[in-house]
């Protein structure tokens, strides 16, 4: 639950860093559902977040979510940036071209 959190925050972090009279929300979908949910935005900037969940059961007692998704951003180099991530039992987990690999 942790990880939804920080995932949460972080996507509404992004949407904060920018101007608010400058970026406008122009495409937005979300679903909640017993076992899950699911969330896709764009900006007129041209930043994307989609993402999904699902609850998976990891023993008599303990339930986690299984995150995963993907957000796209204009860096200030001009470059667009694309990152995929799953979060789950075992951490948030980013990759992406600009992201080194361990």
């Amino acid at each position: 639950m942790k990880c939804v959190l920080l995932i949460a925050l972080l996507s509404i972090s992004m949407c904060l860093a920018a101007p608010a009279d400058e970026v406008q929300i122009v495409k937005q979908e979300s679903q909640v559902l017993a076992d899950g949910y699911n969330f896709s935005y764009e900006t007129s900037d041209g930043s994307k977040q989609e993402q999904q969940a699902t609850l998976n059961s990891l023993g008599p007692e303990e339930d986690a979510l299984q995150v995963s998704g993907s957000y796209t951003y204009l860096g200030d180099d001009g470059q667009t940036y694309t990152v995929t991530y799953t979060a789950n039992e075992n951490g948030y987990q980013p990759q992406g071209a600009h992201i080194p690999h361990v």
